[in-house]
């Protein structure tokens, strides 16, 4: 059972990143078993498809447009990420749909695709994230940890 964590997002536009800062935290604090990857997919869009495919599960770690209010964290499983995804929070997002939506026609899609997401606050240019948003990482990356459990995998505190 091969699971792939993926954190996406553009670190230049401020809370936009944040899927990015909330993988590399998962990564720097948790250790995971061989069968599990943990990558920065940045912006890659397309470019992540072979990578994708060879994947059982995805758990994808993004900003995300719900219409909570910023800062909101939520989990979408199966059916519920497309729906998610179809009006652009930024341009990366496109690339998530279409690669999702590409897997699919392949039939190269993972079994099951979970979205740990949240709700960003500001998108301007800049590498700081806001307060409210560099605040809820410590909840993003226990997120993930509780996701990859549900999959039956047991991540470890790194010391």
């Amino acid at each position: 059972m091969s699971i792939l964590v993926l954190g996406l997002g553009n670190i230049l536009l401020m809370d936009e990143g944040v899927g990015v800062r909330a993988m590399e935290a998962f990564d720097a604090a948790w250790s995971v078993p061989d069968h599990v990857s943990v990558v920065d997919g940045g912006t890659c869009g397309m470019d992540m498809l072979d990578l994708i495919a060879s994947y059982k599960h995805l758990i994808a770690v993004d900003a995300v447009k719900t219409g909570a209010p910023p800062a909101s964290l939520t989990v979408l499983r199966g059916d519920e990420v497309p729906a998610y995804f179809k009006g652009k929070l930024s341009p990366h997002q496109l690339g998530l749909s279409d690669l999702l939506a590409s897997l699919r026609l392949q039939d190269e899609a993972p079994e099951t695709v979970t979205v740990v997401g949240c709700v960003p606050m500001a998108l301007g240019t800049g590498l700081m994230m806001s307060p409210e948003i560099e605040a809820v990482i410590p909840r993003m990356v226990t997120m993930i940890v509780e996701e990859l459990a549900r999959l039956g995998v047991t991540a470890t505190p790194r010391n």
